[in-house]
């Protein structure tokens, strides 16, 4: 399984690197970083030509303009291990690329992963992961309760990462390209 994703601007990159760093420190959790690239995961899929997604990506990127994305606040997917993230808010550039990507890498795929549906997604940036327990969870949104997580974020790459070992490695790395039209 491989993750289409778009790694964060370095900026953001480095503001995620230290949350993480700092709920390593104070509450043990270090699972997120099984995926050492701050990113936002557009979807993941079982394909099994990876040339052709490596095509359709590098076409599809140059097609693409950059755009802003907007984060506000946290949020929690509840459960045995409750996930732990920054929500960003769907705006029609975010959709339109996500329904693109979607449609057309599911063509190519043996398998979409279900929660990547342009109906169910739910985009974020995750802070915790895999190694969180509900008795932490009070603990550690009150910590992060103390930062501003009202971002924009400069979305203009598409990465693919895939499992190595206990690690989602980048495989692959496509710049946008299309320039923005001025009149």
């Amino acid at each position: 399984m491989i993750a289409v994703t778009s790694l964060l601007d370095q900026s953001h990159s480095k503001r995620v690197d230290e949350l993480t760093e700092l709920l390593d420190k104070k509450f043990g959790l270090n699972e997120v970083k099984m995926t050492p690239y701050p990113h936002l995961t557009l979807l993941t899929a079982e394909i099994p030509d990876m040339e052709e997604l490596q095509q359709y990506l590098d076409q599809t990127s140059r097609e693409t303009e950059p755009f802003t994305i907007r984060t506000t606040g946290l949020g929690v997917f509840p459960g045995e291990k409750p996930v732990i993230y920054i929500p960003v808010l769907r705006t029609n550039m975010l959709n339109q690329l996500h329904a693109r990507l979607h449609r057309d890498i599911s063509e190519m795929s043996s398998e979409m992963g279900i929660y990547y549906n342009p109906n169910m997604w739910l985009p974020h940036i995750s802070l915790a992961l895999g190694d969180t327990t509900p008795e932490l969870l009070g603990p550690v949104l009150t910590f992060l309760s103390n930062y501003n997580f009202n971002w924009e974020i400069r979305i203009d790459n598409l990465t693919i990462l895939q499992k190595c070992g206990d690690y989602y490695l980048k495989e692959d790395e496509y710049t946008f390209s299309r320039k923005e039209l001025t009149i």
